[in-house]
């Protein structure tokens, strides 16, 4: 990667307030430039510029870290692998389940695993009604669905004490009105990703 990747990242990560090891560094590094490869191939994300995937995938993603708390932790919708893939790398105590229905984005998730040497992390390809497995303890959407389908959709995952965790744009406010009876807000948290103006939250979210 470029020397302008990795002092974004490294600037980033510093005004997020998020301490990375040399090993974690790497991989991010390692993991851009392998979105970078296979975008150009399998069209991953819109997202086409390096420089662009580090603000809008890693340190997007990144953003969240302070919220996580884990250990089991389920990423819906996760698409090429984000927000769980650099949770798991800043984090290894978090034990991540990517969950998405797209086989080449999967593909790419399972790449990356490999190539990274990351025990903590299952790529896994299924719908989430079809996914049927022990419950979470947080269970985070970066682009998945609209937040009450989000809720509906995964509630089955989450474990009775467990919290969603959920990254939205403006329209938060209008999704709030679709959380269903029986869940609660807990914190809606501004989540400031340096080198993006747009502005972004996280909700979490608890049963009552």
């Amino acid at each position: 990667m470029t020397p302008d990747c990795e002092r974004r990242l490294d600037a980033g990560l510093t005004t997020l307030g998020i301490t990375a090891d040399a090993r974690a560094r790497e991989r991010l590094l390692v993991l851009l430039g392998l979105l970078h490869k296979w975008n150009r191939a399998y069209n991953l994300t819109a997202v086409r510029a390096p420089e662009a995937m580090v603000t809008r995938h890693l340190l997007d993603s990144a953003s969240i870290l302070p919220a996580m708390t884990g250990p089991r932790v389920l990423d819906i919708g996760s698409g090429p692998g984000f927000p769980g893939l650099v949770l798991a790398i800043l984090d290894p105590r978090l034990t991540v389940t990517l969950l998405d229905s797209n086989g080449k984005k999967v593909r790419f998730q399972r790449q990356a695993v490999m190539e990274l040497g990351l025990t903590n992390v299952e790529p896994v390809q299924a719908r989430v009604e079809r996914f049927e497995v022990p419950p979470f303890d947080q269970v985070v959407s970066r682009a998945f669905a609209s937040l009450g389908d989000f809720i509906a959709l995964s509630e089955p995952l989450l474990a009775p004490r467990g919290e969603w965790l959920a990254m939205k744009g403006q329209a938060c406010e209008e999704e709030l009105a679709e959380v269903p009876d029986g869940v609660q807000l807990v914190e809606r948290r501004i989540l400031d990703v340096p080198g993006d103006d747009a502005t972004r939250y996280l909700l979490r979210l608890t049963r009552t």
